[in-house]
């Protein structure tokens, strides 16, 4: 197995950790405790995650010319969409059917949407 390879595993495996200690409810300390993990190398990994994505947070400009969005309601409905998106604060983001790719990556602030 390469370095860059295992690197991506052991990132992806602090990751579902730390996520999991924060869930437990319970300490750090008697999170690795009970995990038989060293609290120094949790703290290291959290730090190291953290500021990856800091890193990677970057502040694209929009033009707001070209498009807006408009919130219309917060209760759910029967609004036809093409994909729905639940935002962090349990939001709907409805997409509806037609609308222009290009258009979609440029509102939501992406140089060019990727297809899947």
């Amino acid at each position: 197995m390469n370095g860059r390879k295992r690197d991506m595993e052991k990132q992806r495996y602090w990751q579902r950790t730390i996520g999991e200690a924060a869930r437990s409810g319970m300490s750090i300390r008697e999170f690795c405790r009970q995990r038989r993990l060293k609290e120094a190398q949790f703290y290291w990994w959290q730090r190291k995650l953290k500021a990856g994505r800091e890193e990677r947070k970057t502040v694209t400009p929009i033009d707001r010319g070209a498009m807006s969005f408009a919130l219309v309601s917060e209760e759910a409905g029967n609004i036809p969409a093409g994909l729905e998106l639940v935002l962090r604060d349990g939001r709907p983001l409805r997409i509806s059917q037609g609308v222009e790719e290009r258009d979609l990556a440029s509102g939501l602030g992406g140089g060019g949407a990727r297809r899947a």
